[in-house]
């Protein structure tokens, strides 16, 4: 199925993986700015007092999950956790005023929860830190296993004369 207005689905096909770098990056971002402004007060939100149990630690992990997700650093475990938090908080804060988010104002929780367990699942896209780490990883394997072919594969790595 190809429509006119979007292009073709190999051009589509194509820049997905941009796309979900994209949209990872904007809902980092976004997760960032929650917990900046629980933290710290700002942006309209007063500041929470530090450790007080459970606005505290969900601002700390909207700020430090935020921070990962949006630089797609660790992607996935951080997602997951962030996702798991605003699943609590949706069902200790919200889900007692009403039945539906729209109701109890939950909606930016159950956003924040389905679009990061989204994240979890469809990883963090092609513009990340962990896809960059993992490439130098297997770029530094290749040089090593190399290096130890050169060597004849006796295990040693040869020493500079």
């Amino acid at each position: 199925m190809s429509d006119s207005l979007i292009g073709s689905d190999s051009r589509i096909d194509r820049a997905q993986p941009y796309a979900l770098s994209l949209f990872r990056i904007v809902v980092g971002l976004l997760f960032t700015c929650h917990g900046v402004a629980s933290l710290f007060g700002v942006l309209g939100t007063a500041e929470l007092s530090a450790g007080r149990w459970p606005g505290w630690y969900a601002a700390l992990i909207q700020l430090v999950g935020g921070v990962l997700v949006l630089f797609g650093l660790a992607t996935r475990p951080a997602a997951l956790i962030g996702s798991g938090s605003m699943a609590f908080a949706y069902f200790d804060v919200h889900q007692h005023r009403g039945l539906l988010p729209i109701e109890n104002g939950g909606e930016a929780a159950v956003f924040f929860c389905w679009t990061l367990l989204l994240i979890v699942f469809s990883g963090p896209g092609v513009l990340a830190l962990d896809r960059l780490l993992a490439d130098r990883r297997s770029a530094a394997r290749a040089a090593l296993d190399a290096q130890e072919a050169q060597d004849g594969g006796n295990g040693r790595l040869a020493m500079p004369a």
